[in-house]
């Protein structure tokens, strides 16, 4: 089984500022024109105070993309909890589920950056803890009852379309990630593809009095995945911005493992390493059904890639590569 997932962080290092508003309105298009011809789920990243500009504020990021959807399902991944109050984000994510019907899922993220945490002024000794508490509030809030925070009551309205609540996931590629997920009650997302973790998740649900829930582990196969007619023409112009995005991504993450990494310092051996996949639609099918790529991550504006590779991209993975998946599409 084949499944896809579109990708938008608008990381864009270089960026004028009509550059940077262009990639804006290409994203919203082209999520309107995955919705025409394609129905992919489509994922929406957040970071913040980094120098290419990636997407700080997936919330109304994702109603601009529900605003032109009907039934694609969206994820915010990850959702940065700490650095929102907890019961306004609980009220952003109650209207947003009501605009979207329900389609907004989350996969909640710890973070991994200091600058992040400076930025907010949110102490980094305690993020684990603090997100817990967070969590807390905010699966409180979303019952609609009132319950007492910070010293006062509150109640939050409107509760969520969604029932109980809108679906969570937890993401992180540690022990204590899992852990904290099924001690939380949601479903578990790895950065990675180690079964160790989800075996610590279940053993964590269980020892929280209820069964194991949803994990999505890493599959095997590229992280990211590109589709051209012409391969080496698109490596030779446009493999700088891939090449911007993998070095971005290595300088964030240090020695955290993560299946979307790639050391490579040049576009030759990212060519090699195989992290970045840029096909032929024919090549690509053939793949998928070799089974060598399972999950097919498209994402259309990586390290701020021209509107004319990134629509090559979008409409030939859905006019000639899903097309010829459709039997076996997930």
């Amino acid at each position: 089984m084949v499944t896809f997932v579109t990708r938008f962080d608008l990381r864009a290092p270089g960026a004028t500022g009509r550059e940077r508003s262009e990639l804006y309105r290409r994203s919203i298009e082209q999520a309107a024109y995955l919705q025409a011809r394609g129905r992919q789920p489509i994922m929406v990243s957040e970071h913040h105070a980094s120098d290419d500009g990636y997407l700080p504020s997936p919330i109304p990021f994702a109603a601009a993309i529900a605003a032109v959807t009907t039934d694609v399902p969206i994820t915010i991944s990850a959702l940065l909890v700490n650095f929102y109050d907890p019961i306004r984000l609980a009220e952003d994510l109650a209207v947003l589920d009501h605009l979207s019907g329900g389609r907004v899922s989350c996969t909640v993220g710890l973070g991994y950056r200091r600058e992040e945490y400076a930025l907010f002024g949110r102490p980094w000794e305690t993020r684990g803890r603090d997100l817990e508490a967070r969590l807390e509030v905010l699966l409180q809030a979303w019952t609609g009852e009132p319950f007492e925070h910070e010293g006062r009551t509150v109640r939050v309205t409107p509760r969520p379309l969604s029932r109980p609540h809108p679906f969570l996931m937890y993401g992180g590629g540690s022990v204590a990630a899992a852990r904290r997920a099924g001690r939380l009650g949601l479903g578990f997302q790895p950065q990675h593809g180690d079964p160790a973790l989800k075996e610590a998740y279940d053993a964590a649900c269980r020892e929280a009095g209820r069964d194991p829930g949803f994990v999505l582990l890493a599959p095997p196969g590229p992280a990211t995945v590109f589709v051209t007619e012409d391969v080496d023409a698109f490596w030779e112009r446009w493999g700088h911005h891939l090449l911007a995005d993998a070095t971005a991504y290595q300088g964030w993450h240090g020695e955290n493992a993560s299946y979307v990494l790639d050391a490579s310092r040049t576009v030759e051996e990212m060519r090699d390493a195989g992290v970045y996949l840029v096909a032929t639609p024919e090549d690509l099918v053939e793949r998928c059904r070799e089974g060598e790529v399972q999950l097919v991550t498209s994402h259309p504006g990586c390290g701020g890639l021209p509107s004319e590779p990134s629509w090559e991209h979008v409409r030939l993975l859905c006019e000639r590569v899903m097309p010829a998946l459709a039997p076996a599409a997930g």
